[in-house]
Parts: structure tokens; sequence; C-alpha cells
């Protein structure tokens, strides 16, 4: 049984505590919810992991937290600046650590195809990002959409800028830049399409998520698959064994 403290009660952070009640190998232990340090003195049971859908700055409790007990520790938050970053990348020297964007299963495929097949076609396809979200979201790009484009890039030794904004510039596209753009409106949960346009072709992969439910489920395998680890970073092409 895997004792769970979830950081963060608004949507997602309500969808991981259901889809934990319906677990029979899980259970929370308590939920923090704001950016207030919550009394962790008032726990009864040891944490085994800390499931973290929540805001950024919740890392200055969270952090000696982890440090303390060495709990492994899932992120799927987002908006963290460069210093945030390192500090949830520090602790993975004392706990394994899975920190995402997305946790959908079929975006940590998605990712892996666009490493396989994107220096199969970067010398004769521009390369685009779009993405779209509902109106409630408040950073553009999504987290997903640098991830997809962090994917591409790495495949080809990181030689691409990435242009969010054409609104300032006239000039013709530069052939090493990767172009991602954001749509937000309505209820959208999440769509990203990877555009290579190439002369008299194009070639889209797409992925849409109808539901927050598969990335609470994507968090819960990913708590699985963390539990008996190593200290250290990982992703969720691990989880699903790519």
């Amino acid at each position: 049984m895997l004792n769970v403290l979830v950081a963060g009660y608004g949507n997602m952070g309500k969808m991981i505590v259901e889809t934990i009640e319906q677990s029979d190998d899980m259970k929370v232990v308590m939920i923090a919810d704001g950016t207030n340090h919550p009394d962790v003195s008032t726990l009864q049971e040891h944490v085994n992991i800390i499931i973290d859908f929540s805001h950024p700055d919740n890392l200055t409790w969270i952090k000696p937290f982890v440090l303390e007990h060495a709990c492994a520790y899932i992120c799927g938050t987002t908006g963290h600046n460069d210093i945030q970053k390192r500090q949830v990348e520090e602790l993975s020297s004392v706990a394994p650590v899975v920190f995402q964007a997305n946790f959908s299963l079929g975006i940590a495929v998605f990712q892996e195809v666009l490493q396989m097949i994107t220096p199969m076609l970067e010398e004769s396809f521009d390369m685009e990002v779009v993405e779209k979200h509902h109106n409630q979201k408040v950073d553009a790009p999504s987290g997903t959409a640098l991830a997809l484009a962090d994917s591409m890039n790495q495949a080809m030794d990181g030689q691409y800028a990435y242009t969010c904004d054409r609104s300032t510039r006239r000039e013709k596209r530069n052939p090493k830049e990767i172009g991602i753009s954001s749509v937000r409106g309505g209820s959208i949960v999440g769509e990203h399409d990877v555009i290579f346009a190439g002369r008299d072709e194009v070639v889209t992969f797409s992925h849409t998520a109808y539901s927050k439910a598969i990335f609470a489920k994507g968090a819960l395998e990913a708590a699985k698959f963390l539990a008996g680890k190593a200290p250290g970073m990982y992703s969720m092409t691990d989880v699903v064994g790519l």
C-alpha cells in the first residue's frame, strides 16, 4: 500500500484523489491545498510519495519535506522558473522523481515517435507545433507543446530555436526554427498537433485528450513505477517501458 500526499486540490488534484480512492494499492494520507506551508506534523502515517499538481511556489515546503523523508516525488505542475526547475532536479539526489508537463501515456509514446522520425524529415520539412487548451489555462505555450518541441530538438542536437510569436516579424521563416502556436477557448482539455510541412506534402501527428482522467491515470502509473526505485530523474517514457 502506497501512502500518498496530494499537493493541490484543484481540478487535477480532485481527479487524483478520486482515482486513488478507486485503487486497491494506494491511499491518500493528506491533501495539502493552497500555497501555504501545511502542518505536516499532523501526519500519522509515513508518506511514500507526493503527487503534486499545484503551484511552483509549493516547492518552499515540498523540497524540505522530500529531502527529510526521501519520499518519491511526482510533479505535474507547470510554470516553474529556472531556479525552481533546478530545485526539483536537486531532489533526485535523495529520491526518485518524475517531473513532467504531461502525464498522458500517449504523449510519452508521441515524444518517442518524434525523436525517431524528426531526423528523417527535418532537412526538407518545416516543423510546427499547434496546441489548443481551455480558456482558463494561464500559460502559453503549454508545457506539453514545449516538451514535444524539445523531443524534436534533442533529436537534432539542439540546433533549432523556438518561435512562439511572429506578429512582430516581417521576414521569411527561419529554416532552423520550430514554430509553436497556442489556441485558448471553451473547455478543450488538450490537443497537440505536430506538423511537418514539406513541398507539396504535409505530415501531421496528433494527440487529443478528452478528459483529465488520463493525466491522473498516468500519474498513478508513475507512482507505482517509482515504488522501490533508486533516487534519480525518471520520465514517462521510463514508466511506459520505452
